[in-house]
């Protein structure tokens, strides 16, 4: 009864405007009571009509009435802010159906300031101050308000789970360890958060680079678009102005040509455009995921942590663009000097200029630019490339840099996987080479130098499986003293200088596969050129066998630098 009367007086001094204690209060003429600077506010709002009402009842005055300072009310309330008593809290201090609510409090609940682990419970600031006074509470850990807190028990033995068990990958208790976990892998939840969080940090430096690289990579399409436009406006310009000075000739065939530009333009713009909206979509999930990533790893609830963390998705598939390199600007004036060919031209070959025009246009590629001429410009491609040990046949020895493999006698014993070789002593790498690769291979003996898709045959010793005997691989087979270059079980002989070192250069979009010798001196000489349509992405191969009834062949991938001196 007691609190009753205290919260009726608190009422009763409290500004109903700013719901706050009276400062400097004043009673108007109906009764009710305000802050002088709150009521003098609102009348100052209503000051236009020239009416002035009361905001509780609504009574009217005019004119404005002058506000004198009610003294009685003013000491009463100094009164009973010396005593303590402080005005009830708002609205906004309760919890609603979204908050986490005191446990301790009673009849209507204010809002969690923090949750405690230890306790299992939440508490308001009021209720929360013996964490901080008293000292065997003071080693609790406190936490920013939780609803989860229950899932923090044991729903066996009704203890806080501080254990997690790495074998079935779940959060325990104490006794939960002594029983039915006893004897399996269990470290404190704090470690294995530790963990985790190494993991998880890793992650969002990984996600962090490649939003990095992405926002790299729409600059330079957005680049392309503008070099794009400003070279085929240029072109349409200039075609124009030629073809005014035959017009009456030549009209319909500018129609035509003009119509053509504007097609592969637009053709080209549209797939660039297609790209760096793929790459801004990606950006835009990366910056999404890490944020999730970011709000997990400032969990402080580690068991809530580890809930949450096993259940994050995998990170999708990175967008390649090793292939986005841009040629100089001048994509359409081939299509320039084409149309400057045609003046002079009389109507009677008109129209097979027309068809040199178009057929000029249609060559223009803006992602791919001209095929490397030499070693230091197929350094810029080059990257490193390891062995998959899962494709590896059992006659194969892998180095542990897996950058190697050696012809063996005894066959390995390699576990067995649907990805590896188990007729044909051959070995994929790890990597998917889509863009522009170049790498070179160190060999002795009996080895093929290969490309091929992943999806060919591993089980048996059938052609499927091998290099360079089927559709889904080509190779370069060095035996002794000669080189043959092996597609689809087609023999194409290669003559070029022996070398105990090949290049290999692939640009999947512009499906060309090259080989070369490549001398002590770093030399190169171009062995053998294949020009095709590469469907899916590619793995480097290798193929190693005995000769000579008991040397071995080896094949290494070089450690080569981009701007390595030649």
């Amino acid at each position: 009864m007691a609190q009753s009367g205290v919260q009726l007086d608190r009422e009763t001094i409290s500004c109903s405007i700013c719901l706050e204690l009276l400062n400097d209060p004043v009673t108007l003429a109906c009764g009710h009571n305000y802050c002088m600077d709150c009521i003098k506010t609102h009348w100052d709002g209503e000051g236009q009509k020239h009416v002035y009402s009361c905001p509780q009842c609504r009574q009217f005055f005019a004119p404005r009435p002058v506000l004198l300072k009610n003294t009685m009310l003013a000491d009463l309330v100094e009164q009973l802010k010396k005593t303590g008593l402080q005005a009830a809290p708002a609205d906004h201090c309760y919890a609603g159906p979204e908050d986490v609510a005191c446990d301790f409090c009673s009849g209507r609940k204010l809002k969690a300031l923090k949750s405690c682990l230890v306790c299992v419970a939440s508490y308001c600031e009021k209720h929360l101050q013996p964490h901080y006074d008293a000292t065997p509470l003071k080693k609790h850990k406190l936490v920013e308000p939780s609803k989860k807190l229950q899932e923090n028990l044991c729903s066996r033995h009704d203890e806080v789970m501080k254990i997690f068990c790495r074998t079935d990958q779940q959060s325990i208790c104490i006794l939960c360890s002594m029983d039915e976990h006893k004897g399996q892998d269990t470290v404190s939840a704090v470690a294995e958060r530790t963990e985790r969080q190494r993991e998880l940090d890793g992650s969002r430096l990984n996600i962090q680079q490649r939003i990095q690289d992405r926002e790299k990579d729409v600059k330079v399409l957005k680049q392309e678009v503008e070099a794009i436009n400003g070279s085929a406006d240029k072109a349409v310009e200039h075609s124009d102005k030629t073809f005014a000075e035959l017009i009456r000739l030549i009209q319909k065939t500018r129609s035509d040509i003009k119509k053509q530009f504007r097609s592969k333009q637009k053709t080209e713009v549209s797939r660039v455009r297609d790209l760096q909206e793929k790459l801004e979509q990606e950006i835009t999930e990366l910056k999404r995921k890490d944020a999730e990533l970011k709000t997990l790893s400032h969990t402080e609830d580690h068991n809530q942590f580890l809930h949450n963390y096993r259940s994050l998705p995998a990170l999708s598939e990175s967008t390649h663009s090793s292939s986005i390199n841009t040629l100089p600007l001048r994509y359409f004036e081939d299509v320039t000097a084409a149309v400057s060919e045609a003046r002079g031209k009389l109507q009677d070959v008109l129209r097979e200029t027309g068809t040199n025009i178009t057929r000029t246009v249609t060559q223009v590629d803006v992602l791919l630019s001209p095929q490397p001429g030499n070693r230091a410009e197929l350094l810029k491609y080059s990257h490193g490339i390891t062995l998959d040990p899962n494709t590896a046949h059992r006659f194969l020895s892998l180095s542990w840099s897996k950058q190697k493999a050696t012809s063996v006698k005894i066959g390995k014993s390699y576990s067995s996987h649907p990805d590896r070789f188990t007729g044909h002593p051959q070995v994929l790498s790890k990597e998917s080479l889509t863009g522009r690769w170049y790498w070179e291979v160190e060999w002795s003996g009996i080895v093929d130098v290969a490309v091929a898709y992943k999806k060919i045959s591993r089980v048996g010793n059938s052609d499927d499986c091998r290099f360079g005997y089927n559709d889904k691989s080509w190779a370069l087979f060095r035996d002794l003293n000669r080189y043959i270059f092996l597609y689809n079980s087609v023999r194409t002989p290669v003559s070029g200088p022996q070398s105990s070192r090949i290049g290999v250069y692939l640009d999947h979009s512009a499906g060309v596969l090259s080989f070369y010798s490549v001398s002590e001196t770093k030399t190169m000489t171009l062995l053998h050129r294949v020009q095709t349509t590469f469907t899916q992405p590619l793995h480097a191969g290798l193929s190693l066998k005995y000769f000579w009834g008991s040397l071995v062949s080896t094949a290494e991938f070089c450690k080569l630098k981009k701007t390595e001196d030649i």
